[in-house]
């Protein structure tokens, strides 16, 4: 079941040394399984959404995870909520800290690739966000934040080495996974980039 209103509120936002925890998804798939070999980038396209306020650049969908959650299910409801895609949560790819652009919010990032499965016609933030499908060449060039560049090129080299994923397997995947909600797929960074935080001293005890 696909709930088709936003999570809103940060009562149950979910911190880590005053850092605030946000959990995202590059979401991709495959542009034609059946000509074009695992291996090359150009294989798979990867969606950006529009940022929810005016700004250059696009984003992989992302946002708060949530104490009455896992990290994987905070990942498949931001990106259906911001994106309005379903499919499979795949390994984390890493862990960055960053702050926003005015310094005075410290972040902690996890990111995930999800295997598109089904795209919705309708979900929450339709209204005020655009998706875009696109190569991995033009979403280097798109993506407003380095963290997440640096997440998108940890996704090519993992799918471009992963030679034992075949293209039945991939099928089965998008058939097992429609539910009906949706079409089934047939087929300048402003961020900055900081080291992990030192434990504390009473962490340390």
């Amino acid at each position: 079941m696909v709930v088709m209103v936003s999570r809103t509120g940060r009562h149950l936002q979910r911190y880590n040394k005053g850092r605030r925890q946000v959990v995202g998804c590059i979401p991709y798939r495959y542009k034609d399984i059946i000509d074009l070999s695992m291996a090359d980038k150009d294989a798979f396209e990867v969606l950006l959404i529009s940022p929810q306020r005016k700004g250059k650049g696009l984003l992989f969908p992302k946002g708060g995870w949530e104490k009455d959650e896992t990290i994987e299910d905070a990942a498949r409801r931001e990106t259906i909520e911001e994106a309005g895609v379903c499919g499979d949560v795949e390994g984390k790819l890493g862990i960055w800290y960053f702050e926003n652009k005015n310094g005075d919010t410290a972040y902690e990032g996890h990111m995930f690739p999800l295997f598109v499965t089904e795209e919705l016609d309708t979900w929450p933030e339709k209204d005020i966000r655009k998706r875009l499908w696109m190569s991995v060449r033009e979403a280097r060039k798109l993506c407003q934040h380095g963290w997440m560049k640096e997440a998108l090129e940890l996704l090519v080299s993992r799918l471009t080495s992963q030679s034992r994923r075949t293209k039945v397997d991939l099928f089965s995947r998008i058939n097992r996974s429609s539910s009906g909600h949706g079409s089934v797929l047939h087929l300048g960074c402003r961020a900055q980039v900081l080291t992990p935080p030192p434990p504390s001293p009473a962490e340390e005890a």
